[in-house]
């Protein structure tokens, strides 16, 4: 799991003990780190995206059963919104801080 997950880093074995040889944080390594933060952080905003789709399509699904009012259904849609651009607005800002935390030596 360690080799796969391509953090650079490469387990030794020697019986008892597994040792990881880290590499150095130089600046192509921590730029590497910040794409792969970048990578991270697109999978989590789509993440949040495909929870926004699945609670609309719940919406819509009331609505069409009946069993809220189209009043509700625009509040609904509305609270949702704003939810997913708070969680949105929230992962933009770990990720920028993250950045900055990875490139100061």
């Amino acid at each position: 799991a360690i080799i796969k997950s391509d953090l650079g880093m490469s387990p030794i074995n020697d019986g008892k003990v597994i040792r990881l040889k880290v590499p150095d944080l130089n600046e192509e390594r921590r730029k590497e780190m910040v794409k792969n933060t970048k990578k991270v952080v697109e999978d989590a905003k789509v993440a949040v995206r495909m929870a926004r789709r699945d609670a609309n399509e719940a919406l819509k699904k009331a609505l069409k059963d009946k069993a809220i009012s189209e009043d509700d259904n625009k509040r609904a849609e509305t609270e949702i919104q704003k939810t997913t651009d708070q969680y949105i607005e929230k992962v933009d800002k770990m990720s920028t801080e993250k950045e900055k935390e990875i490139m100061t030596i």
